[in-house]
């Protein structure tokens, strides 16, 4: 499998280093660390950086700097301790720099959702027989972040390509992404990193193997002769894996020696032990949960990255969030399911009252009239000339008419917009009485009702028929108001009367 950080060198990269890796380049854990920062991804997952004052009293810009020999002590007392080969060279310290001077506000980022994730690690790869230094690894591949993405189509906290991903289990669909789902992709990690160590037996050659593959590796052991840790094959791998170990060496000394180096974690919003589930029993939107749970979208995305489109599907999926969240939702569970269901027949109701307008292409048949074609789309014989402008000469077989045609809404019988506009209260009767009063002659005939408004500033896109519908009157009235004929022609900005 390759990590986050395979992308960043290309096969063009390998070319100018050829095997001599004399040229200057940009190191790959450095690019791969200023990519994570430009995505902004981190910003959003932390308060107030930590207020916790430094053992050592350093001051608050201090930036403390150590001889080579206090690496080497530290590194071998993490070492002694370890299966891991965590020794201390002349490779390893550009990345020690790299993360406790370089980089140091993204390791406090890092630091700080290490209280979310690590607990789940430990726990998981403790089941799994997998060495506990591992859980540095997803430093180098996602900096913690289980939405990071990599070019190459990577995702998650442990970076699994989709190929790797399914083979062990991790299912991705239109709506949720499983490799993104922090407790189920640390399982498939532990199971690929077992396999891996049953290849080799080396754990430091299961990191080169997480990194570019077995296959590579087993090309490496070829190349060098048989040779089978990885310092000794070192040589022959890909670039970004000559980088990836000390990488991860380095990562091991800096998430253990940060307060040495004046680097304090800044404060997540949860920590592991904060976290509860659920199992969403019917399918529910993150904008639905939010209005009943009273919390934000954002939140909700945080704590649940594997869904891809902000909607937990129906399947016995999972919500995760703070105690206290989920404990609100199983309390009112069914209440909560009941309401969103109302709500969602509401706006389908809705939808159907909606009044829409159609465009249809006719195609005029030999014998077809006007009149003919108007009466079956229900529309008037001047409006076709209008939105067409037919001539005296009328139709002609072949020719392209286009109708606006507005759709009238379906209401169901039982449903209660039916009912509540078939309701007719007193107040209505009464109101509805003194307006017909207003709109009756002393003769006893009903007035013409007429828009409030003079005049009417055309819009980008009106037209005759458009302006005249939305202000209750004909097309002929509104011509013959403004002195224009159906061949006249208006532009947005333009001033029409709407009343003498």
């Amino acid at each position: 499998m390759r990590g986050f950080i395979i992308y960043l060198f290309a096969f063009v990269l390998l070319a100018q280093y050829g095997f001599a890796q004399q040229t200057m380049q940009d190191d790959p854990i450095a690019a791969a660390l200023d990519s994570l920062s430009t995505q902004k991804i981190l910003d959003k997952l932390y308060a107030k950086p930590s207020s916790i004052k430094n053992k050592y009293n350093y001051a608050t810009d201090s930036i403390p700097r150590f001889e080579d020999f206090v690496y080497e002590n530290r590194l071998a007392k993490l070492d002694a301790a370890s299966p891991f080969d965590l020794q201390f060279n002349q490779t390893v310290k550009p990345y020690i720099e790299l993360y406790a001077i370089k980089k140091r506000g993204l390791m406090c980022k890092i630091l700080g959702s290490s209280q979310l994730y690590y607990p789940m690690f430990e726990q998981i790869f403790d089941k799994y027989n997998i060495p506990l230094e591992l859980k540095n690894l997803a430093v180098i591949e996602s900096a913690l972040s289980p939405i990071a993405r990599s070019r190459a189509g990577a995702s998650g906290l442990w970076q699994f390509m989709y190929p790797t991903g399914k083979l062990y289990g991790l299912n991705v669909t239109s709506y949720i992404d499983e490799r993104s789902d922090p407790y189920k992709a640390t399982i498939a990690a532990a199971e690929y990193l077992r396999d891996l160590y049953k290849m080799f037996n080396d754990w430091q050659m299961v990191l080169a193997a997480y990194n570019a593959g077995p296959g590579t590796i087993n090309r490496a052991i070829r190349r060098s002769g048989g040779k089978k840790t990885y310092w000794e094959i070192r040589p022959y791998l890909p670039l970004e894996t000559q980088a990836y170990v000390p990488a991860f060496i380095a990562a091991n000394y800096v998430m253990n020696y940060y307060p040495e180096h004046n680097i304090y974690p800044d404060v997540p919003r949860k920590t592991y032990f904060e976290l509860d589930t659920v199992i969403i029993k019917e399918p529910l939107s993150f904008q639905q949960l939010a209005g009943v749970l009273d919390v934000t979208v954002e939140e909700i995305q945080f704590f649940n990255p594997v869904y891809k489109k902000q909607i937990i599907p129906a399947g016995g999926n999972v919500l995760t969030m703070p105690k206290n969240v989920i404990g609100k939702f199983v309390t009112n569970e069914e209440e909560i399911y009941a309401m969103l269901r109302k709500q969602s027949e509401e706006q389908k109701t809705l939808a159907l009252t909606q009044v829409k307008e159609v465009q249809i292409t006719y195609v005029v048949k030999p014998g077809d009239r006007l009149s003919t074609v108007a009466r079956k789309y229900g529309v008037s014989v001047s409006d076709i000339t209008t939105w067409n402008l037919v001539g005296k000469k009328g139709l002609r077989p072949g020719r392209k008419l286009v109708i606006y045609k507005t759709e009238k809404p379906i209401v169901p019988k039982d449903s209660a917009l039916t009912s509540k506009k078939n309701e007719v209260t007193p107040t209505q009767q009464t109101a509805d009485k003194k307006q017909l009063a207003e709109n009756t002659n002393t003769n006893g005939s009903p007035t013409t009702s007429i828009t409030n408004e003079a005049t009417y500033s055309v819009k980008p896109g009106d037209y005759f028929y458009k302006i005249a519908r939305e202000h209750n009157m004909s097309v002929d009235d509104l011509l013959q108001l403004n002195g224009l004929n159906r061949n006249s022609k208006i532009s947005a900005g333009q001033t029409l009367k709407l009343t003498k």
